[in-house]
């Protein structure tokens, strides 16, 4: 048998190699759409092998008895599919290969052949008969062995992946939409199920659910379902995953329906497990899982992706369903979704009195900090924090992906805390734990089962220390709060300011005969500074004095001030018509008050002793608990693990800069020679 990463990727150049019979005839971007389905048609007719002359007498012996074939043929194949072609790849003849094949494939149950509608499998194989290629290839396929005693689901699991990831080079479609390093899937199912060992011991045969959003190939699902398979050592019935999942995209829906259709539960080994896998179709317009909710949940979606798609639905949700729905708490901006994948999986944790649910999410570092207080990004970070939601976060070392080096944070999201953990978050560097490996793209580097044994214990433990922090949630929260400073100013009537007035939108819109009043009514204060209230003054003087005004409005005395308002920092402070003195918009400010200070404390403290004459804006208050300002939340991590590099002694820099300057000597020397 053979096992391992490695050989997944020998496997998946033993099948590109059939790349080598496609160019000329198919343009490289349809390399993979040839590939993926001959390598998914020859898995399943490996896996059928034994018993497909059982099938073959079974057809026979009740084509005419009316019996349901379907039932008998997946009792005989132990599988929730079956095929009765008499065909293979390897006997479909050269002469009739495109009708024998499309039988091959017509005569597969229904949940298998849907497989092939997803590669649209009908129109590649036309086009390869027409090619003159067809028969070379299903002969290729025909010699690689797939059979399960020498290629296991892992080992055939990665070859899926090291085939996609080939396929999304040569379209130029990034990686990280497709897959996740196997060393991430593996941490972050580490994660999400290690606090449960005991139960899964203690209960043999215990059925829980598990489901991602955004299940690619299925890496997640199968990594997860091998861990708890463990269980059933020793004679013990193991505990059961049963797997859910969505997926948008054709080709990777279509790998992971294969994967668990090849999947068996011990308790239930003739389970279609491939009906619970969804799409394709987009989990954030079109959730296929409405209403349910999960023990466990894996996710990663991708990185900074634009959610303009799913709008119209995700906006229609929110506006509602409210809280009701899965994006109440708010909306992150268009350019990422991100967050609209946490709000998801929150709302898709089974409920506290049905065992409760936790989650695992890779995420990038945007949704850490995102967003000002009151914006969709700082709502939903609020929410989760408030709600108790987070668990943990943490943060991946970098160029750990195949096709971007961005720093990632690995999120545990829970609704059923240890007592221990209530109303605190745990922060774990992870950064620097890594071993190099050679390039894959832009994945220079992979969390080690060292590194991973490392970072389990170190959530495990919920202990602050050098790469721990724990840490209340109100830690991360802070009001910000609108500091007011008084108006200052006088009006200068010089020929300067006139001009600035006659160039102002509201003089535009007079008349040529309400110009020539108003340049008579300013004329005779030219040259005099007058107070601020001064324009409201000569805009009903000018009125009554000259009807050919008119009526002045607003925004006229809004233009006589801009124009003619010069600020005085000496002046008095300006009083509207109640008394009340008028704030300086040049001079507003904003302040973030740590969560739990007083903000009236904090002004006294922070701002009073350099700007005396500053006072807070009680009007600007949050929506939601109607204090003075508005309440946000950002994760900063360096904030708690950043360590002060003392900087070099000057006479070494003076040194280096002097050795530097003259080799710049002698180089110029010697051009100059």
């Amino acid at each position: 048998m053979a096992e391992g990463n490695g050989f997944g990727a020998s496997l998946a150049a033993e099948c590109w190699k059939n790349a080598e019979d496609l160019w000329g005839d198919f343009k490289h971007t349809d390399f993979g759409k040839v590939i993926l389905p001959f390598t998914l048609l020859r898995r399943l007719e490996c896996v059928l092998q034994s018993t497909r002359s059982e099938v073959a007498e079974a057809c026979q012996t009740h084509k005419d008895s009316g019996i349901d074939l379907d039932v008998v043929l997946r009792q005989i194949t132990r599988y929730p599919f079956y095929n009765a072609s008499e065909y293979t790849l390897a006997t479909l003849g050269s002469t009739k290969t495109r009708q024998n094949l499309q039988d091959y494939v017509a005569r597969f149950s229904d949940n298998a052949r849907v497989i092939f509608e997803q590669f649209d499998f009908t129109n590649t194989v036309i086009r390869l008969d027409k090619a003159g290629l067809l028969y070379k290839i299903c002969t290729n396929f025909a010699g690689i062995d797939l059979h399960p005693d020498q290629v296991p689901d892992r080992v055939m699991s990665n070859l899926y992946e090291h085939l996609i990831r080939r396929f999304g080079a040569e379209v130029n479609e990034g990686a990280e939409d497709f897959m996740t390093p196997r060393d991430v899937v593996h941490l972050a199912t580490t994660l999400l199920l290690d606090p449960d060992d005991a139960l899964f011991e203690d209960n043999p045969g215990l059925i829980r659910t598990l489901y991602d959003p955004t299940c690619g190939t299925g890496g997640f699902l199968s990594d997860a379902m091998s861990h708890v398979a463990e269980f059933g050592a020793k004679g013990k019935a193991p505990p059961v995953l049963v797997p859910y999942g969505q997926e948008l995209e054709p080709e990777t829906h279509a790998v992971c329906l294969a994967s668990m259709l090849l999947r068996q539960l011990p308790t239930d080994p003739g389970r279609d497990l491939s009906k619970n896998i969804a799409g394709p179709f987009s989990t954030l317009s079109r959730d296929a899982f409405a209403g349910e909710r999960f023990h466990y949940c894996l996710a990663n979606p991708p990185f900074g992706k634009k959610w303009e798609k799913d709008q119209k639905a995700v906006e229609a949700e929110h506006k509602e369903k409210g809280h009701a729905g899965r994006f109440g708490p708010g909306l992150p901006r268009i350019n990422d979704g991100s967050m609209l994948f946490l709000l998801h999986l929150a709302s898709k944790l089974e409920l506290p009195e049905n065992g409760g649910g936790r989650a695992a999410i890779v995420l990038s570092g945007s949704p850490l900090f995102n967003g000002g207080a009151g914006s969709g990004e700082s709502e939903i970070r609020r929410w989760l924090l408030e709600n108790d939601r987070v668990e943990a976060i943490v943060a991946l070392p970098t160029e750990i992906f195949f096709r971007t080096g961005i720093a990632t944070y690995l999120w545990v999201l829970s609704n059923k805390k240890p007592e221990s953990r209530r109303n605190r978050v745990q922060l774990i560097n992870a950064t620097d734990l890594w071993v190099s490996i050679r390039n894959e793209g832009n994945k220079r580097r992979k969390i080690g089962d060292d590194q991973m044994r490392q970072i389990a214990d170190i959530y495990a433990a919920a202990e602050s220390g050098e790469r721990s922090h724990m840490l209340d949630y109100r830690t991360f929260g802070y009001r910000r709060i609108r500091v007011l400073r008084p108006l200052r100013m006088r009006l200068h009537i010089t020929q300067e300011t006139l001009a600035a007035l006659r160039e102002e939108k509201a003089w535009l819109k007079l008349s040529a005969e309400q110009r020539i009043a108003w340049e008579s009514a300013l004329t005779p204060h030219l040259g005099s500074v007058q107070p601020f209230t001064w324009a409201e003054a000569i805009a009903a003087e000018a009125t009554q004095a000259n009807p050919a005004i008119g009526k002045v409005g607003k925004s006229f005395v809004k233009a006589l001030i801009s124009a003619l308002g010069v600020h005085d920092p000496e002046g008095e402070p300006v009083q509207d018509t109640k008394g009340e003195i008028v704030p300086d918009k040049a001079l507003t400010d904003y302040e973030n008050v740590p969560l739990g200070e007083d903000v009236r404390d904090y002004l006294a403290r922070e701002v009073l002793p350099h700007v005396p004459d500053a006072w807070l804006d009680e009007s600007y208050r949050d929506d939601l608990d109607g204090d003075i300002g508005r309440v946000g939340y950002e994760i900063n991590f360096n904030r708690y693990f950043y360590q002060y590099q003392r900087p070099r002694p000057l006479e070494e820099i003076d040194t280096e800069l002097k050795t530097v300057e003259s080799e710049i000597a002698a180089l110029l020397g010697e051009v100059t020679e």
